[in-house]
């Protein structure tokens, strides 16, 4: 793989969720029994995996919905979970196997097979093994054919952006304010299809609801009204300054980077404040695909976990897809650990769920669909109001995915509307100084549907 530190803990650290895989892969089509062929034992996290070596161990395991993983010869129990639409983890008998679902693609011709793994990676949990291995699952294949729909190719045209859709807004509600702004027309549409969050266009795969207990909804009730970790005990900040992400579609980077920030403040009492390098996700991950997106579980969890992150000081964001190259002399890499989806699992989150983690442990990296309407978002609490922007020949956002940072929650004086209060990444320019806020309680674009979180390790 392409990055440069092996794994010793020695430092800290419906919605269609970007990346460019065109997997679309569901919980019925992944569960039951698989095959996984390991190869290459004894590796380290620069092991080369996109050609196992001769298979040496063959794990057979049952894929229990929605979070149990059995070794099917021991009977020893552990946990999976899918990566939305686009492959799976397990963690087992203390080893984790990662790898996306298998697809190719000719054409506009895709198919998929969520019976089949591409090749992916698997250590031990302290990440001092590693080796690769394929899955394959047992029985009939669950293959899908799809083609991508044919649109003209306005992709170069420059933005531009509707004086008329803003009017509509504004005149059809009163709970948020639209606005232009001209710095998106120096864009092309390309340029802002990847700035809202990068699309494959084939279409989604929403999680079950999942189930609050009645702990969670007790929990959930004792929590303060509104909880800002930007204005704690008297102004205290823990939030890292707002970025600008450009035409990359790296907000998945910014977003889990922004939430290791945050809770590496927290965790220090704002002692140790650091900005990390969204550049070194999007040019050395394999766990993701650069400025075309990629998963906060991959990013603030796996990535951070399996290689560590560094300063933004050692690997400056350009906000392109360049090669992997070595941050500077000196630099150290930060890790996390405990990664997971609120709720346990994919499909497990609620908003109740969600501000229980956010007030006891920090920031959570979510997901959310962008719509025209939310480009032009000036202040206020956003809901879709499905106006578009007419100037456009088709509608680049429609199936569209952003990460952003959840840093706390309130309810509107007055009215009483909930609301969330989220960190982007379009610059401190855009909406309320950098921020947004989304109603709460009511999934709105899907932004109670999928929250990750991970613990930074700090000296």
């Amino acid at each position: 793989m392409r990055v440069y530190a092996v794994i010793f803990m020695l430092a800290v650290v419906p919605a269609f969720v970007v990346g460019d895989t065109p997997a679309n892969c569901t919980y019925e089509d992944v569960a039951g029994e698989w095959i996984f062929e390991v190869s290459g034992y004894g590796g380290d996290n620069k092991i080369d995996c996109t050609k196992p070596g001769p298979v040496t161990y063959k794990l057979h395991v049952q894929l229990l919905f929605p979070d149990v993983a059995v070794d099917v010869q021991y009977g020893t129990k552990g946990f999976w979970t899918l990566i939305y639409n686009q492959g799976f983890e397990v963690v087992l008998n203390n080893r984790k196997y990662f790898a996306f679902s298998e697809y190719t693609q000719q054409g506009s011709q895709v198919t998929m097979n969520c019976s089949q793994t591409l090749p992916g990676w698997s250590h031990n949990v302290i990440g001092s093994d590693w080796a690769c291995y394929v899955g394959s699952k047992v029985g009939p294949s669950k293959v899908h054919t799809v083609r991508k729909e044919r649109r003209p190719d306005f992709s170069q045209m420059m933005y531009r952006n509707d004086k008329k859709m803003v009017e509509k807004i504004n005149r059809a509600q009163k709970s948020w304010n639209a606005t232009i702004y001209p710095e998106h027309e120096m864009y092309t549409v390309e340029d802002m299809r990847r700035r809202a969050g990068a699309m494959n266009g084939l279409g989604s795969s929403r999680p079950a609801p999942a189930i609050v207990t009645n702990q969670a909804k007790r929990a959930a009730s004792s929590l303060p009204p509104g909880f800002d970790w930007r204005n704690v005990n008297g102004g205290q900040n823990f939030v890292s300054p707002v970025r600008n992400q450009a035409s990359c579609g790296s907000c998945y980077a910014f977003g889990s980077l922004a939430m290791l920030e945050s809770r590496l403040r927290i965790a220090t009492n704002n002692s140790i404040q650091l900005v990390f390098s969204t550049q070194d996700v999007v040019s050395c991950s394999e766990y993701s695909q650069g400025c075309e997106g990629g998963f906060p579980y991959l990013v603030a969890g796996k990535y951070a976990e399996d290689f560590g992150v560094v300063e933004e000081s050692c690997y400056p964001y350009e906000g392109t897809d360049i090669s992997c190259s070595k941050e500077k002399a000196g630099c150290r890499r930060y890790y996390a650990t405990n990664y997971n989806y609120v709720g346990g699992f994919y499909g497990g989150c609620k908003e109740e769920l969600m501000r229980a983690q956010l007030v006891k442990n920090g920031p959570l990296a979510v997901s959310f669909m962008v719509y025209d309407d939310f480009m032009a978002y000036s202040g206020g609490i956003y809901h879709h109001t499905g106006v578009k922007n007419e100037n456009l020949k088709f509608n680049p956002f429609e199936i569209t995915n952003h990460v952003v940072l959840v840093v706390g929650y309130g309810v509107e004086a007055g009215s009483g509307e909930k609301f969330w209060i989220v960190k982007n990444s379009w610059g401190a320019d855009w909406g309320e100084e950098g921020y947004f806020r989304i109603r709460r309680g009511t999934d709105e674009c899907a932004i109670e549907s999928i929250a990750v979180e991970a613990f930074p390790i700090y000296p």
